[in-house]
């Protein structure tokens, strides 16, 4: 049987009119989105369903409507995963909050997996019968009733042609005939789901692509302000782009500045080193060739001035 299945299985391919056709057949339920089974409550079925007498239904919940009774549904689902050894990953916090991505993906698994053990047959499971067991399954079963009782019923039947010699002769109108009212035009509300469930993936996938880069900047925040680099002038402009206010591209090009800014003071440096060394060699140069014109008896002078001031390079 399947557990872990790659992102790019058939599995992720499957339509949600699929899903929800499996999922309303199998446990003769009426969802119309996918998303509709975020409680967790279904999963639970579904498990109990492929595997019967698993799942302990009287923990199930299909009334929970706040996060925590949710998440106590896929605790119960977790407790069958890991009796069966399961190692698939519930996302429990993107399940709660009923995105149709996640939940989607998570519904594409189930179905995987449910036709992987029972080949897709259910025959002798009886899906009210186990709900009964549940917190608000008898409320659940009874919503789905109307609709599976729609589904069966066929149109009421046309009343029998009356006979010809029993119908009354047409009556011949007296006033000007009256104008035929026009049908209104129906309209197509599955083009416009299926549109709303386009925005709405668009919508998650968007929302992630945000919160990837928001927590690489919240990164880069928290180097800057670590205390040993914090004062320096590269990280004040970085600091300066992240907690710019307005879109001004003058903002960038303020931050390259300071940066063009601190390299000035090092070629001054650099320039000044360079002046004092040519000073040095010029004063060393003048000094050697003072010595050179000194007479005989200066240096003689200028050797007892060392000898008499006690430098260690002159001995008795």
């Amino acid at each position: 049987m399947a557990t872990n299945i790659g992102m790019m299985d058939g599995a992720y391919f499957v339509g949600r009119s699929e899903i929800l056709a499996w999922i309303n057949s199998t446990l003769q339920l009426n969802l119309s989105k996918v998303e509709e089974a975020c409680s967790g409550a279904v999963h639970c079925q579904l498990m109990d369903a492929a595997h019967p007498g698993m799942v302990p239904m009287h923990k199930v919940n299909f009334d929970a409507k706040s996060e925590y009774d949710m998440i106590q549904n896929y605790k119960v689902l977790q407790d069958v995963f890991n009796k069966l050894k399961i190692t698939k990953h519930i996302e429990v916090s993107k399940l709660v909050k009923g995105r149709p991505l996640d939940n989607l993906e998570f519904m594409q698994w189930m179905k995987r997996y449910c036709d992987s053990v029972s080949g897709g047959s259910h025959h002798n499971y009886n899906p009210m019968e186990r709900r009964e067991a549940c917190k608000g399954g008898k409320e659940a079963s009874k919503k789905s009733a109307p609709s599976q009782s729609a589904r069966g019923s066929t149109a009421a039947p046309k009343s029998h042609a009356t006979r010809r010699g029993d119908a009354p002769p047409p009556a011949h109108p007296t006033g000007p005939p009256a104008k035929t009212a026009k049908p209104s035009p129906t309209v197509d509300v599955s083009a416009y789901d299926k549109q709303i469930t386009e925005l709405k993936l668009t919508m998650d996938s968007l929302e992630k692509e945000r919160d990837f880069y928001f927590a690489k900047l919240r990164d880069i925040e928290i180097l800057c302000q670590t205390p040993s680099i914090s004062n320096l002038p590269v990280v004040d402009a970085i600091k300066k782009i992240l907690y710019a206010v307005e879109e001004d591209a003058s903002i960038v090009e303020e931050s390259q500045a300071m940066l063009l800014n601190l390299e000035k003071p090092t070629e001054e440096v650099e320039e000044e080193y360079k002046t004092q060394k040519r000073k040095s060699i010029i004063n060393l140069d003048v000094d050697v060739a003072a010595s050179d014109t000194l007479s005989p008896k200066q240096r003689v002078s200028n050797a007892t001035d060392v000898h008499c001031s006690g430098s260690p390079l002159m001995t008795y």
